[in-house]
């Protein structure tokens, strides 16, 4: 490796250190006005989704719309195999230091399918081989050992996530693939063109939440962390509560995300809150963040 790229490498990483710094001091720093305990910072949180909400209104949606609009579908699926082989390769290494063995080799398979007969993911035959997909991070990682989430924190343009996932952005980062792209310039292309059709897929997701949801910020919110949790522990609830039980410090914190909130001047039938899709609700965290990295 070259000293100018070690240089420019250590350069992103100290500014991607630097803005989760500022994130965790403003949070420490934001206002305690939180109904859940398991949101404290909802004061910064609910600024910051604001934020973001702004971005993507102004700026990543319209430019999703247009790219769905305009692209052919098989391109647009071309590019989602592409960059969905690519994270493949960061999940089974997830999965083997989850001792996920099987798993592990599964997405190894994967890669190698689509790297090979697949035209470099273009084109995915790992799926209908019967060869599932798996989306793991280190975020998943660390909580499988039993670290627990922490409260939830909104990151700016990162969208959703906790203080255990934003500690493990730095790793999701480091272990993205398209991370070494060479020239930059083909890597900067790459990373907005993988942001914007991520974005496209979620817009008929976004579209009915919008149009359903009373508190758009409470109902992602209590999504992502019900779909989180459900992701760290592969959907096996019964591991998920012992994990609680044997931190409990945080038991009152997560048996709060069980049920929806409740609004006192609504019923109590129209107040049930929807997890969101789980696609959407973690699209914020470690998947678009390893998307989203800053590039020189």
């Amino acid at each position: 490796m070259s000293e100018s790229n070690t240089h420019i490498k250590t350069g992103s990483l100290s500014r991607i250190g630097l803005a989760l710094a500022i994130a965790a001091t403003l949070s420490a720093c934001a206002s305690t006005t939180a109904n859940n305990p398991a949101d404290p910072f909802e004061g910064y949180n609910r600024a910051m989704f604001k934020f973001n909400d702004t971005v993507d209104t102004y700026a990543l949606k319209p430019a999703a719309t247009a790219y769905k609009t305009v692209l052919p579908s098989f391109v647009q699926t071309g590019v989602g195999n592409f960059f969905g082989n690519l994270s493949d390769v960061w999940s089974a290494v997830n999965n083997l230091l989850q001792g996920k063995g099987e798993k592990g080799l599964q997405d190894v398979a994967r890669v190698g399918l689509n790297s090979t007969f697949g035209i470099f993911g273009l084109i995915d035959f790992a799926s209908p081989a019967g060869i599932p997909k798996h989306n793991e991070d280190f975020g998943q990682t660390l909580g499988w050992y039993g670290v627990q989430s922490g409260p939830y924190l909104m990151l700016p343009l990162l969208g959703p996530s906790t203080v255990r996932d934003t500690v493990a952005l730095p790793a999701d980062i480091v272990g993205d693939p398209w991370r070494y792209k060479e020239p930059v310039s083909v890597r900067n292309i790459g990373t907005a063109t993988r942001v914007v059709d991520k974005r496209a897929s979620l817009l008929d997701a976004t579209n009915l939440m919008e149009a359903a949801a009373l508190d758009r910020y409470e109902f992602i919110r209590d999504g992502f962390l019900q779909a989180r949790e459900s992701k760290v522990f592969d959907g096996d609830l019964s591991r998920s509560k012992k994990n609680k039980n044997d931190s409990s410090s945080l038991d009152s914190d997560h048996d709060d995300l069980k049920q929806a909130p409740m609004t006192a001047d609504v019923a109590p039938e129209a107040t049930t809150v929807t997890p969101a899709p789980v696609e959407l609700v973690t699209s914020g965290s470690n998947t678009v963040a390893a998307q989203a990295k800053p590039q020189e």
